[in-house]
């Protein structure tokens, strides 16, 4: 226990200073003893004048030992608090329990005092990371933070170990800026939970590398305007393929399968020529067997008879006006036709225009192909949602299910060169604004058709 300063050690320590700031003034020349005032008080001097830098230099003179008086009391006053702390904490570490291993006590049950123990040097460990939500038990958990300090000191017994950890921990908790420090460590520890991630971008089944997503706008004339016949071209071909005893359709379909894509794919005279030549090779009777004689391309050939049954499906004033401006004709000759089997509630889907006009081109192009087509869905019956979060297409009555053709089952028939083949063959040489998104079957023929397990009793076709 350090010795207390006595009061007339300090009242001799404040008389050394005060001799010490006279001798100070008397060495400058700023002050003179008081018995050198007396000899001279009756001696009659010339009165001078007080010059600016004298009184400068004696300003900045008494306000540095002011300062430094200043200095000196608070430096006197910590040591004097710091003794009593200290005086404080002997006391406490004496009065310790008594019991087999005090924990709050200096010497516990052995009874060593702490003046006989070494130093102490406690060398604190790297703060943790608070937890992650902060509540009332916060304070305890970093008591036990700071119990786990290493001391490095040889312990003589348990219980002044037990006593200097329980002293530390006191003295670290009772500060609140351990509490504040903890929370901005909680924060950046404290991972936010990851975000969902998104399912697969599969229409029909999540899973499937090749998606498509549905956007559901409002789509542009599958025929648009640049696209169309004029109307005179479309009078000259009618009349001229009369004349010749051949299909109109096979004729336009031959110059489109060219390349022949303009509003006038041809004049006058080449139209009349090749109407000839194609009612020449038999086109009225066999139009592939014509297209073929006249391009020597079986492939020109299959594409020809694809348009070909494509122009008949949807007529030639949707080719001269645009498709969505016969949409009314289009729903009424669906309804009305004896080559498609459809469904009672597809039928009143129909009926209240609510199929996409292409749908119901893709159907009338399949009855003209195949002469017979069962639509086994179209919006009434389908499920909301082709994945979880996306609406069906067949929901915006953009897509149809095609379950037999020309009287064969889809079930059953899915092998390769079958009547499954030929149908996404045909559907896939559709010209561009009528090519569909998606062709879903158990075969994958390239393009937008691909193969998905659960349809192996229907052809998707979509937009």
């Amino acid at each position: 226990m350090p010795r207390r300063k006595s009061l007339t050690r300090r009242f001799l320590q404040h008389l050394l200073l005060i001799s010490l700031a006279r001798t100070i003034l008397s060495a400058i020349g700023l002050g003179r003893a008081w018995d050198e005032w007396d000899d001279r008080k009756l001696e009659s001097q010339p009165v001078q004048p007080r010059k600016f830098k004298r009184r400068f230099a004696q300003t900045v003179s008494f306000s540095a030992i002011f300062f430094a008086g200043l200095a000196l009391s608070a430096g006197a006053g910590n040591g004097l608090r710091s003794a009593l702390e200290a005086d404080g904490t002997s006391s406490a570490g004496a009065t310790g329990a008594s019991g087999p291993s005090g924990a709050t006590g200096a010497t516990g049950a052995t009874g060593v005092s702490e003046s006989s123990q070494p130093a102490v040097h406690v060398v604190m460990a790297e703060p943790q990371a608070a937890p992650a939500r902060p509540n009332a038990a916060a304070p305890a958990r970093v008591a036990t933070k700071e119990a786990n300090a290493v001391v490095s000191r040889p312990l003589a017994s348990p219980a002044a170990s037990s006593s200097k950890t329980a002293a530390i921990v006191k003295t670290r908790v009772a500060r609140p800026s351990l509490a504040k420090q903890a929370k901005p460590q909680a924060a950046r520890n404290h991972k936010a939970p990851a975000a969902p991630t998104a399912p697969a971008l599969d229409p029909e089944v999540a899973g499937f590398p090749s998606a498509t997503v549905w956007l559901n706008r409002a789509a542009p004339d599958p025929t648009p305007p640049a696209a169309r016949l004029r109307l005179g071209f479309a009078r000259q071909l009618v009349t001229f393929s009369r004349s010749a005893h051949v299909d109109w359709a096979l004729v336009l379909a031959t110059l489109r399968a060219e390349g022949h894509n303009g509003r006038v794919p041809a004049g006058a005279s080449g139209l009349r020529m090749l109407a000839l030549k194609l009612a020449g090779f038999g086109g009225q009777a066999n139009p592939w067997a014509a297209s073929l004689a006249y391009s020597s391309d079986t492939s020109l050939a299959d594409r020809v008879v694809a348009l070909r049954h494509y122009y008949r499906a949807v007529g030639l004033t949707s080719l001269v006006d645009g498709l969505l401006s016969q949409k009314a004709d289009l729903q009424d000759r669906v309804l009305h036709d004896k080559r498609l089997s459809i469904y009672p509630g597809g039928r009143q889907d129909i009926a209240k225009g609510h199929v996409d006009v292409r749908v119901l081109a893709v159907m009338l192009y399949l009855a003209d192909t195949y002469h017979q087509v069962t639509v086994s869905c179209l919006i009434s019956g389908h499920h909301l949602y082709a994945r979880p979060g996306v609406v069906s297409a067949h929901i915006y009555g953009r897509a149809v299910d095609i379950a037999a053709l020309n009287g064969t089952s889809i079930f059953g028939h899915q092998q390769p060169g079958g009547i499954t083949e030929q149908a996404v063959r045909s559907i896939l040489m559709l010209p561009g604004g009528m090519l569909p998104a998606q062709v879903i079957s158990l075969l994958g023929m390239g393009g937008p058709s691909f193969a998905l397990a659960n349809h192996a009793d229907h052809i998707h076709v979509g937009y």
